[in-house]
């Protein structure tokens, strides 16, 4: 495996330097991001193998969790009573037989073969003196070990057990022990210098990058592989800590624009609402124009639960805004720019604008990559115009629109403004940190930047992905929005569930249906998703189910007109039912739309079920949610069963995070951390103790000038997070 016994080896090497390696673990490697010695040293294992769950057929026992090693004799397709594809088929060692059986996954039938060895490792069942495995993980492996209970590994002194890292096909987790254990046979990772210092390491009993890096992949003890997972889950959050840190201290240093309003003009611009702001809003309010009140750029996350009023507090501040004249001049107006994630939520927020701010003489101006619009027209002050976008760049430039809203079109090079105070993110999420930073620094002075999601983000998720951001939760609904009814619908309790759609539509009301897929799968493709799709969906539909009534269907393959018209029909409630994919996520807005059937809501994240529930509860008529599930696993039923009983996103959001991870939430590329930084974000103790330490460095070390260890590494750290 090693090329050489002599070469000095680098954390940055590249592997091929130091290990002989084919072209199929060349490429597989480079799909699990391992390219250099330090990448492979730092993909830790994702569980240890407890040697003594290695057990030969004879040896199981009925409810415990076991691995096997044995011979597949015998695999084939089939149908449940209830028509639920499965694969199931029987296992073989030198001591016995035993049943397997996969439910919704028929492929496995075709992907493995006959007299195959592989490693069956799951929960164990026993009927009749049979023994099976339900919904197992299967991997085919090259032979069957002679030892049951022994380290697969055969290195004999690991009393904990083995590692058992993440895989890709051509290379397997053995590969990697062997090719670890070869780097630290090297003695470079004793030469490894540790960028952290030795006071934080000692105050929280962390060990040295060294030892640390040992335990984890080679631990004599459980408390070792622990005490190694802590330092490593600390250090990462540390790092993203000292990287936002440094970042709110440069902002902090920039000049800004100092916004004064009172409470007094505030109201006139509220009082025309046809609704009361919630105290939450009226709080938001107020905590943002004390921000704004400063010549110190505002760095803020407003975070609201689906419903719970965003735009209107967007609104408010983009008023007081615009109705202040730039410094020492008595005419013209500061302006907004508001960033939306896609091209229907752009357009919403322009409507939403031009109601809100059209007693104003203030124009408003839309650009997005299929063209540009702005209110008022010329032609008639009551509507919005199409113009060309060279004209809109040219009256954005020169200030004569103070409000442009728009997508990702807003940070292209050719738009430029003449005096922009605030730029509004809606959707935080969706845009990575380099996205954020063009829009604000398209300007002499830093605009206040004011961002905000409707996914509600557990407070130790939020204080690490939005360490360089204040915080306002809005926390309340507005008044008369009645509580949402979810329901987890059985498949014999279709037929019940459109009859109560057909009352309701004949009451008045409108009817969302999400499907997972756009079209149907190609049937030649075994390994397709089999799940319910727009195209085919609507079809049925209408033949079978609504004949007497008005579907259609909105998905992000059409074009922009034709998604323009699908909106608009549903929108002026010309269509009944609105049959789509999760585009509907943010940004569609029809208060007369108060059901939603989501299809194979297995295949969805909670964050996005609600988001997705969410697009009924914008009236004061009763709001009802069916979710449908072809899943029998438990894990889906005790998730649905959640997404039933929480009262908020909030809620669902802590049980997201302790269920499966950050990576629901938001999007591991997006923030860069690894699962084992995932699994610190569980851990509100350790997220503010590393954002307390960063923030102290910080505080009397800017430029990390004393921390020179630390200052070259987060230069990695930085460049990643800038993506």
């Amino acid at each position: 495996m090693l090329k050489t016994k002599h070469n000095t080896m680098y954390l940055t090497d590249p592997l091929t330097k130091h290990f002989r390696l084919k072209e199929g673990q060349t490429k597989a490697l480079k799909r699990l991001g391992i390219e250099t010695v330090r990448d492979l040293l730092y993909h830790f294992p994702t569980r240890y193998g407890d040697t003594t769950a290695v057990k030969t057929i004879s040896q199981l026992r009925d409810g415990e969790h076991a691995t096997v090693y044995a011979r597949i004799t015998k695999l084939e397709t089939g149908k449940t009573l209830r028509k639920i594809p499965m694969a199931k088929g029987r296992i073989e060692d030198d001591t016995g037989k035993a049943d397997v059986i996969w439910f919704h996954q028929p492929y496995i039938a075709k992907q493995i073969q006959l007299h195959t060895s592989v490693q069956i490792d799951g929960k164990v069942k026993e009927r009749n003196g049979i023994f099976s495995f339900t919904n197992p993980e299967i991997k085919v492996v090259e032979d069957i070990p002679l030892n049951a209970g022994q380290s697969l590994f055969g290195d004999g002194d690991n009393l904990f057990g083995y590692p058992i890292y993440q895989e890709s096909r051509g290379i397997t987790s053995k590969w990697m022990y062997h090719a670890i254990t070869r780097i630290f046979a090297s003695g470079m990772v004793n030469t490894l210098s540790d960028p952290i210092p030795p006071a934080i390491l000692k105050k929280y009993h962390l060990p040295q990058l060294s030892t640390a890096l040992i335990w984890i992949h080679t631990p004599k003890k459980r408390i070792d592989a622990e005490t190694a997972r802590k330092r490593f889950a600390f250090e990462e959050i540390f790092y993203i800590q000292l990287v936002k840190q440094k970042n709110r201290k440069e902002y902090e240093e920039n000049p800004s624009f100092l916004i004064s309003k009172t409470q007094k003009d505030i109201k006139q611009f509220t009082d025309r609402f046809n609704f009361k702001l919630t105290q939450a809003q009226e709080n938001a309010v107020t905590s943002i124009l004390k921000d704004i009140s400063t010549p110190i750029a505002m760095s803020r996350l407003l975070e609201g639960d689906v419903g719970s009023g965003k735009t209107a507090v967007a609104a408010v501040i983009a008023y007081a805004i615009v109705t202040t004249q730039p410094e020492n001049q008595n005419f013209g107006n500061l302006q907004v720019a508001y960033m939306a994630p896609t091209e229907i939520l752009a357009h919403q927020h322009f409507q939403t604008f031009i109601e809100l701010f059209s007693h104003l003489p203030i124009q408003i101006g839309l650009i997005t990559s299929n063209g540009c619009m702005k209110f008022p027209s010329k032609v008639d002050p009551t509507q919005a115009t199409k113009i060309s976008r060279a004209k809109l760049l040219e009256w954005v430039k020169n200030g004569e629109i103070p409000i442009l809203i728009g997508t990702h079109s807003l940070i292209a090079k050719s738009v430029a403004f003449e005096n922009l105070a605030c730029v509004i993110i809606d959707e935080q999420h969706r845009f990575g940190t380099k996205q954020r930073f063009n829009l604000r620094a398209k300007h002499d002075y830093l605009p206040h930047l004011l961002t905000m999601t409707a996914t509600p983000i557990p407070r130790t998720l939020a204080l690490t992905i939005y360490g360089d951001l204040d915080i306002t939760l809005l926390d309340q609904n507005p008044k008369g929005r009645k509580q949402i009814e979810t329901k987890v619908v059985l498949p014999d309790e279709r037929e019940k569930t459109y009859n109560f759609i057909k009352e309701k539509i004949k009451e008045g009301r409108q009817a969302y249906i999400i499907c997972p897929r756009i079209h149907e799968p190609d049937p030649a493709n075994e390994k397709a998703v089999s799940a319910r799709s727009v195209e085919t969906e609507v079809e049925q539909l209408q033949k079978n189910v609504f004949p007497d009534l008005k579907l259609d269907k909105l998905h992000g393959k059409m074009t922009p007109k034709e998604k323009e018209l699908a909106l608009e029909k549903f929108s002026q409630g010309k269509t009944n039912i609105l049959v789509a994919t999760s585009v509907v996520e943010v940004g569609v807005n029809v208060p007369n739309a108060t059901m939603i059937i989501i299809e194979g809501a297995e295949r969805f994240g909670l964050a996005q079920l609600h988001q997705l529930r969410g697009r009924v509860m914008r009236s004061h008529h009763q709001p009802y949610c069916f979710v449908f599930t072809e899943s029998s696993s438990k894990k889906t039923k005790e998730r649905l069963k959640a997404l039933t009983k929480a009262a908020n996103g909030f809620e669902l959001a802590e049980y997201d995070l302790l269920q499966r991870g950050a990576g629901e939430l938001i999007g591991r590329k997006q923030s860069g951390i690894s699962d084992l930084g995932m699994e610190a974000i569980k851990n509100l103790k350790m997220v503010e103790a590393a954002r307390n330490e960063a923030r102290d460095i910080i505080e009397k070390d800017k430029n990390l000038d004393k921390h020179i260890k630390l200052r070259e590494h987060i230069k990695t750290l930085d460049e990643l997070h800038e993506e």
